[in-house]
């Protein structure tokens, strides 16, 4: 059985109201997040679903998403839901389409989507890009988990006739199509197939860790409708990376607030709490320049029409 070791003081963490957090809470107020490891996992985690949560309550999170790498989160979700119940900030689950749910599995997408699933990762972990990427840093696993490499265009380049049946799903669901760990080019071309076959949410992860997709790059993908993730984990210092804040604001005044995300990729072992990250990488941002206005945008407004929570994507933050 997977322990968790975060368990101390949680509640009362959790417990805490915006009254006595600090001021950035309110900038951060209805904030969402796309990218939370909670577990259960192979991989160690710090904290489970309904831990994320209740510390979602803290900002009076909108909506949270978690992710594994290996499995279906919606049947977590579903049996979680006498504990879940009880907890204001919702929580949504989906798909990773690596090794270990058969690769690009039209039938186990379809299964996750009609049980409520909100997104579809193409290859993370069995991506050739990832896996040929020792480098990385990737979490210790508490199990040896089979793997192998998904790829998702054929001999000649092109996107294999499965991509296509699974983008069709995303599209006809109206859910989040996630390019996973693929390499730049690969992105661009689903994010290219996607939007011609009627998908509007897609996202493109950590462009500087493990996919190394440039400016340019996430621009092409920008103009195909895509939005760019960046993540307080790699930024906070209580975190992994531990990068200059000065560094994502570069990134979101290169790509723009109007298609910039930012989320948690938190959950792991001996790593902060997404609400303590967000809370410190924002008051970085804020600190480098970033408007109120802007931090909403990038942690509220296009995550919501990711996740489905608002049908129209955002008003530009110059409009609001």
């Amino acid at each position: 059985m997977i322990q968790y070791e975060h368990v101390t003081l949680i509640s009362e963490v959790c417990s805490m109201t915006l009254t006595s957090l600090p001021p950035i809470a309110e900038a951060l107020d209805g904030a969402v997040d796309l990218h939370c490891h909670s577990g259960p996992n192979p991989f160690s985690r710090e904290f489970d679903h309904v831990e994320a949560a209740r510390d979602g309550e803290r900002l009076n999170m909108r909506g949270i998403l978690v992710k594994s790498h290996h499995h279906n989160t919606v049947m977590d979700l579903l049996a979680m839901h006498r504990e879940l119940d009880d907890v204001a900030t919702p929580i949504f689950g989906g798909i990773a389409l690596n090794a270990q749910v058969g690769g690009l599995n039209p039938y186990a997408v379809a299964m996750s989507l009609q049980m409520g699933g909100r997104a579809v990762w193409f290859p993370t972990f069995s991506s050739r890009c990832h896996c040929e990427n020792e480098h990385h840093g990737f979490p210790e696993s508490d199990y040896d988990i089979p793997n192998r490499i998904v790829d998702v265009v054929d001999a000649e380049g092109r996107l294999v006739d499965a991509a296509h049946e699974v983008v069709d799903l995303v599209a006809e669901a109206d859910v989040l199509l996630s390019a996973g760990h693929l390499e730049p080019a690969q992105s661009a071309q689903l994010f290219a197939a996607a939007a011609e076959r009627g998908v509007r949410r897609m996202i493109l992860s950590h462009p500087n860790f493990i996919v190394d997709a440039d400016v340019e790059r996430c621009r092409q993908l920008a103009a195909l409708g895509g939005y760019i993730e960046h993540e307080v984990g790699m930024y906070d210092p209580q975190g992994f990376r531990k990068w200059d804040p000065a560094l994502l604001v570069k990134w979101i005044r290169a790509i723009g607030p109007d298609h910039t995300v930012l989320s948690s990729d938190l959950g792991q072992r001996g790593r902060p709490m997404p609400v303590d990250a967000f809370m410190r990488v924002g008051e970085a941002l804020l600190d480098q320049g970033l408007s109120v206005e802007e931090l909403r945008q990038v942690t509220s407004h296009n995550a919501a029409f990711l996740l489905g929570l608002d049908d129209e994507r955002p008003a530009s933050v110059e409009g609001r």
